[in-house]
């Protein structure tokens, strides 16, 4: 074999696992280089360390859980569906089972048997895994990918590249945007890297009072330039920074970039406006002196039941005989339409994956082949691709690393 046979494979994560996998399975030469001194790093700490591998739904249910960018990623998950996935990995000796919401765990409960896995896999396919081994550069000329430099100054030839190494969430994985910069020194365009699936700041101070309580079967809305970008009912979380559980995390992914947005909190979803008013009018007939925060313990817990009052620009310890009309019906409005003030999305470093990266534009979808420099291939979280939690992002690292696999092999045996 020349060294045009040669594929390598930049990151040893998901994404650059399964390239490795499936470019060798098409008899390729692979050699697959990671900068840690273990493969899956990022792995282990998915799902609580219990790896939540994929999310077992067909492609239309999977891609309406993809805000950006969904249509690129139709070949890939042809390639490899969630349930091609589940049935690799069992294939490899690594049983699945799935939960609530359809996310998928090795029944093990282990993330590092999706790893073992998965090396298992390319050991059996031919290739070689090269640890602690640092890519500085790819090396091209007159657009196309000739080899790469490692951090050592080592130059190494090769007929195809395929960068794997993340975003910029979790760096102490091994993800500091290497392969990012990569994509821009080989003329791509970068879409900004942000934080996505990540906690939110907020104006207002009074979220941080309420600390460590968690809400349930609230609804979280948010609207930009008139048009509603984000509602959905589940569980919210109040921090020392403002918000973060669930909900917030998910709605951190559909915040637009320079547009403002306004967001406000359900907290009562299963009561209509008027409901939610002969409520208060019913439980106040019936409180006579009993002050409004213990009346308010009735629809929220105790922390926010003596906040909340205050928030509406009333005296907790008003009797809720003296609450007027007209008080009653702004209470009964703050508990169905509560605003907040969203002031940013915590640090990138904090994030659950990465929003941006190479502009996808630049790169053909049925292959995921650069458009701009040939043999060139980028697959993962380096790519603007992101989803929901719940499996979503690891089967996009899973699925555009074994069609970047794939396609890089079958291109050097044309």
């Amino acid at each position: 074999m020349s060294f045009r046979d040669q594929v390598y494979v930049i990151g040893g994560g998901a994404a650059g696992m399964l390239a490795a996998l499936f470019a060798a399975r098409e008899g390729a030469k692979v050699t697959l280089l990671e900068r840690n001194e273990k493969l899956g790093k990022k792995i282990y700490i998915t799902g609580k360390g219990r790896c939540n591998v994929t999310n077992a739904c067909d492609t239309e249910e999977f891609l309406r859980n993809v805000p950006r960018n969904p249509r690129f990623l139709y070949s890939a998950l042809r390639l490899l569906s969630p349930d091609d996935m589940l049935a690799l990995l069992a294939e490899l000796g690594c049983e699945t089972k799935i939960e609530r919401g359809r996310r998928a765990f090795p029944v093990s409960d282990k993330a590092s048997d999706v790893t073992r896995a998965l090396e298992k896999g390319m050991r059996q396919a031919g290739v070689e895994i090269r640890l602690n081994c640092r890519v500085q550069k790819i090396l091209t000329e007159d657009h196309r990918v000739t080899g790469i430099q490692l951090e050592n100054g080592q130059m190494l030839p090769a007929g195809a590249v395929i960068v794997c190494t993340g975003g910029l969430s979790y760096p102490s994985t091994g993800s500091t945007g290497d392969g990012i910069r990569m994509g821009e020194e080989t003329g791509h365009s970068i879409i900004p890297p942000r934080a996505s699936l990540a906690g939110l700041l907020t104006k207002e101070k009074w979220p941080t009072q309420l600390q460590g309580l968690t809400l349930k079967n609230v609804c979280l809305n948010a609207h930009s330039c008139g048009k509603i970008i984000y509602s959905e009912q589940g569980e919210m979380l109040f921090t020392h920074f403002g918000i973060s559980g669930p909900l917030a995390i998910e709605l951190s992914s559909h915040l637009p970039e320079d547009q403002p947005t306004e967001v406000h909190l359900d907290l009562k979803p299963g009561l209509t406006m008027e409901q939610m008013e002969q409520r208060l009018m019913r439980d106040f007939a019936a409180a006579g002196k009993k002050q409004l925060s213990t009346i308010m313990q009735g629809l929220l817990p105790q922390r926010f039941a003596a906040l909340f009052p205050g928030l509406c620009q009333m005296d907790e310890k008003m009797p809720c005989n003296q609450v007027s009309a007209k008080q009653r019906q702004h209470l009964a409005r703050m508990l169905k339409f509560l605003p907040l003030s969203i002031a940013g999305v915590r640090p990138i470093t904090e994030a659950i994956v990465t929003r941006g990266g190479v502009d996808v534009k630049a790169l053909n979808p049925a292959t995921m082949q650069s458009r701009i420099v040939q043999g060139l291939y980028f697959a993962g979280e380096t790519i603007d691709v992101d989803a929901h939690t719940g499996g979503y992002n690891l089967q996009i690292a899973f699925a555009t690393g074994a069609l970047a696999g794939k396609s890089a092999a079958r291109q050097m045996n044309c």
